[in-house]
């Protein structure tokens, strides 16, 4: 999970960027802190960069794909 010290950086968004589910090695659409939604692994990645490939890292349960999902961006 992602933590943070300060609230008075951070804001509370409701865009739908925060609902989607990204496959692995697609451009990342926003720079940021993804979480991998079957694990809850953490990675921070730029706009424009690939996210991490399937072989990124390995799930305990194979049948749960690696999808990831954005936590944290900027304005």
């Amino acid at each position: 999970m992602a933590l943070y010290k300060n609230a008075n950086y951070l804001q509370v968004s409701n865009h739908q960027a925060f609902d989607l589910l990204h496959n692995p090695g697609i451009p990342t659409p926003y720079s940021g802190v993804y979480r991998c939604y079957g694990c809850g692994l953490e990675i921070a990645e730029v706009k424009g960069r690939p996210l991490p490939a399937q072989n990124h890292h390995q799930h305990t349960d194979w049948s749960v794909p690696i999808r990831w999902q954005l936590v944290v961006t900027h304005k």
